[in-house]
C-alpha cells in the first residue's frame, strides 16, 4: 500500500516532465510551419483538430457531458485564456519575435500565476515557493543569457504578445483547478478546446483564404498535425491531469524545466556539449522546482 501511493505521488510529476518535453518541441516545429502558414490560420488547425481529437476520444469513454450547467460557462471562460488568448498571442508573438526572446519571456508564467492565485485567495503566498520559483527563473535566465535576445522595436510587439500570453496562461492554470478536477481532465479539456475553437476556427480559415493552400507541402501539413495532437493535445491533457492532483505554482515551476530539457536533447541527437554554464542553470533550476513543490504533507486530491 505505502508503495503504491508514493508511486500515484509522483504520477503527477511525471506528467508535467511529460508535458515539458511535449511543449518544449514547440518553438522550432512552430518557426517552421509559420514560415509558410499565418499565425492564425495555425491557431486555427491547432485548436480545431485538437477539440476533434478529444471529443472522439471522450465520445469513444462515453464522458462527454459535465457534471453541473454551471461548469460549461466556468470551462468557456477558462478556455478563452488557457486556449484562446493563449494560442492567438503565443503564435502571434512567435511569428513577431524570436525564439530566444520567447524563452526567456516564458520565466513570468510561473511567477504570474503564483500572483494570480495569491490575489484570487486560491493559495497561499508561502515564502519558500517565491524563493523557489525565482530561485528557477534566475537558471533560465542564466543559461539562455538576457545577452541573447534582442528586445528591439523590431520584435517589442512580439514580445509584448509574449508576456500577455504569459499572463493569459498563468489565469488559467491559477484558476482552473477546480472545474477540471470535478470534471475531470479529459472532459474538462474536450469542452475548453471545443469553447475555444468556436473563436479560432472560423478566424483560422478567414487568414487560410490569403494564400495559396493547395502549394503548402505535405511535410508543413504533417508538423501542423504534429504540434496539433503531440504538441497540443497531448501536454495539455497531462497538465490538467497534474493540475488535479496538485498546486498551481507546482504545474506552473515545472515550464522551468524546458530549456534543460532542450539543452540534454541538443546533446543526444546534436552531439553538443554540456558545459559548466549548463551545470549551474541546472542546479538553480532543479533547487527551485524542489523548494516550489516541496509540501510537509501530501497534497493530491481524488478525481471524481
Amino acid at each position: 500500500m505505502q508503495g503504491e501511493t508514493s508511486v500515484r505521488d509522483l504520477t503527477p510529476h511525471a506528467a508535467l516532465i511529460g508535458v515539458q518535453l511535449l511543449f518544449g518541441s514547440l518553438p522550432v516545429i512552430g518557426k517552421v510551419v509559420l514560415a509558410v502558414l499565418p499565425a492564425i490560420a495555425l491557431v486555427g488547425f491547432r485548436v480545431g483538430i485538437t477539440a476533434l481529437v478529444l471529443f472522439l476520444f471522450q465520445l469513444y469513454r462515453r464522458r462527454i457531458w459535465l457534471r453541473e450547467r454551471s461548469d460549461y460557462v466556468k470551462l468557456a471562460v477558462i478556455s478563452l485564456f488557457g486556449v484562446t488568448f493563449n494560442q492567438l498571442l503565443f503564435i502571434g508573438g512567435l511569428s513577431l519575435t524570436t525564439a530566444s526572446n520567447t524563452s526567456l519571456l516564458a520565466v513570468t508564467i510561473p511567477i504570474f500565476t503564483l500572483a494570480v492565485s495569491a490575489i484570487a485567495g486560491i493559495e497561499k503566498l508561502r515564502a519558500v515557493k517565491v524563493f523557489g520559483i525565482f530561485l528557477a527563473a534566475a537558471g533560465v535566465i542564466y543559461l539562455i543569457d538576457p545577452r541573447n535576445a534582442s528586445f528591439s522595436s523590431q520584435t517589442t510587439l512580439g514580445d509584448l504578445m509574449i508576456i500577455l500570453n504569459s499572463l493569459s496562461y498563468g489565469i488559467f492554470v491559477a484558476t482552473s483547478k477546480e472545474t477540471i478536477t470535478r470534471n475531470g481532465a479529459f472532459r474538462s479539456m474536450m469542452w475548453i478546446f471545443i469553447f475555444a475553437s468556436i473563436v479560432c476556427v472560423p478566424l483560422g480559415l478567414w487568414s487560410l483564404s490569403f494564400i495559396d493552400a493547395a502549394a503548402v507541402s505535405p511535410g508543413i501539413w504533417g508538423l501542423t498535425l504534429y504540434i496539433a495532437v503531440v504538441a497540443t493535445a497531448g501536454p495539455y491533457l497531462l497538465n490538467a491531469f497534474a493540475l488535479s492532483k496538485v498546486n498551481a505554482s507546482v504545474v506552473a515551476v515545472y515550464i522551468y524545466l524546458q530549456p534543460i530539457i532542450g539543452f540534454i536533447l541538443a546533446v543526444v541527437f546534436l552531439n553538443e556539449l554540456l558545459d559548466f554554464k549548463f551545470a549551474v542553470a541546472a542546479v538553480l533550476v532543479f533547487a527551485g522546482v524542489y523548494l516550489t513543490t516541496k509540501r510537509r504533507r501530501p497534497e493530491f486530491v481524488e478525481n471524481s
